[in-house]
């Protein structure tokens, strides 16, 4: 068995049945295309190499076929292999990307040239309609000459993305293999959740007490985080609002900040249209159900022995978010308890329901706060609960596509249920 067989579909299924040419120009960035290859794979992908004779210089055939699978085009022959691989037809691929795409490159597809089996496949894929993704590499001072930009531009005005990496060194780097793997799972996906838009709201809570100290919930946000990412990677419009974080967040997935609950409401109804065009509001945040006046500047510690504190009960959130955010809108909420037993998660999780307005409750145990696994308990708005247990990006993707279908559900019931015509009623005749 082939390497690239072993790993297929080790992070996600998403890509299973796509199949995706990667074009390589001659970039040294092109050195990093097997590792992009690699995390393709790894979400379920087929795919296939493609070189200019200037790739070819920097990263051999021999490592693209390791890396694929599959022997890559290095010229075109009596095969038309641009034809082949991206024209109608048995076969087709489902996306053209070019890893690395020099400005040299860039322009040329701007500009209609084929020269390249890496120009002519674009050629092909733009005419047939072939979506394309483009991941520049190249000096930084390049990459803001004007003719390059206004090519950039050109390209996008074609419906062409571009996936951009970071400048480094005066460098503008080939976006990283998650990035690009990123950028052609949103591209690619067609389920229920493509083009919808998603707030997710996660971290912890802190409630001031001063200037420098609070009081906190213990929270990774890692579960937010995975379900950004599962989210934006089956074709959401993603938004993560975050409270305090221990996990870094994708450079992908937009983000703002809150710190205290009021901070939240405030940010809720700032973004209240935002909420208002959701289909769905997920909220795994470690919200602090009590709150402390907060005292100027910094309490000096020298000055007391012993500090009292007095809590109150903060405001509730998930109420405001069911306004702001209302039906058909999904709202789901999470609940945790401690060493609670299944009936009692159960029993919680509906009442959290019936307060809030939540359709969906994720009720689990605290035992899952910063640990890379959670077994939670799913209630959903209708149908029997169930578990999910495993890995939080498992746990996160598993979530999404129940409250996925759900949605679809949803909108077929619209339909169904719409408007019908209705015959002209008969008008009775007047006796005179």
């Amino acid at each position: 068995m082939h390497p690239s067989h072993v790993i297929r579909g080790r992070t996600t299924h998403l890509l299973a049945g796509k199949r995706i040419v990667v074009g390589v120009s001659g970039s040294i960035a092109a050195v990093e295309v097997p590792k992009i290859v690699r995390e393709l794979i790894r979400h379920g992908a087929d795919v296939r190499a493609v070189t200019s004779p200037e790739g070819a210089r920097i990263i051999s055939p021999e490592a693209l076929e390791f890396a694929t699978g599959h022997p890559p085009v290095t010229q075109l022959t009596g095969n038309v292999e641009h034809v082949t691989l991206l024209g109608p037809g048995e076969g087709r691929a489902d996306l053209y990307l070019v890893a690395p795409a020099t400005a040299n490159t860039i322009s040329k597809i701007a500009h209609g040239i084929d020269d390249t089996p890496v120009t002519s496949c674009a050629s092909v894929a733009l005419g047939g309609k072939v979506p394309i993704l483009v991941a520049p590499a190249m000096h930084s001072l390049m990459g803001v000459n004007p003719a390059v930009r206004e090519n950039l531009e050109k390209l996008r005005s074609w419906g062409i993305g571009i996936v951009v990496g970071a400048e480094v060194e005066g460098e503008d780097k080939i976006a990283t293999p998650e990035e690009v793997a990123a950028a052609v799972l949103h591209r690619l996906a067609g389920g229920p959740w493509a083009g919808r838009r998603v707030v997710v709201i996660g971290g912890a809570s802190r409630e001031a007490i001063d200037a420098v100290r609070s009081v906190s919930n213990e929270s990774s946000g890692l579960s937010a985080v995975a379900i950004a990412t599962q989210a934006h990677y089956r074709g959401a419009d993603v938004a993560l609002w975050a409270g305090a974080l221990q996990v870094p967040v994708p450079g992908w997935i937009a983000t703002e900040h809150w710190r205290g609950v009021s901070d939240l409401l405030a940010l809720a109804r700032r973004r209240r249209s935002v909420l208002a065009r959701a289909a769905a509001v997920i909220v795994p945040a470690a919200l602090s159900d009590y709150t402390v006046e907060r005292r100027p500047g910094k309490i000096p510690s020298e000055q007391h022995d012993t500090l009292t504190l007095t809590l109150r009960r903060a405001p509730k959130v998930l109420p405001e978010l069911r306004r702001l955010a209302p039906h058909p809108a999904r709202l789901v909420a999470f609940k945790l308890e401690a060493d609670a037993s299944a009936s009692v998660l159960e029993a919680e999780a509906r009442t959290l329901a019936q307060e809030t307005g939540a359709d969906w409750v994720v009720a689990n145990d605290v035992a899952t706060m910063g640990s890379p696994e959670t077994t939670a308990l799913v209630l959903p708005p209708s149908g029997p609960r169930h578990w999910i247990r495993g890995p939080k990006a498992e746990f996160a993707g598993k979530l999404l596509d129940d409250v996925g279908q759900d949605l679809a559900n949803l909108t077929h019931t619209a339909a169904d249920s719409g408007p019908r015509h209705r015959p002209p009623r008969r008008l009775r005749r007047r006796s005179h």
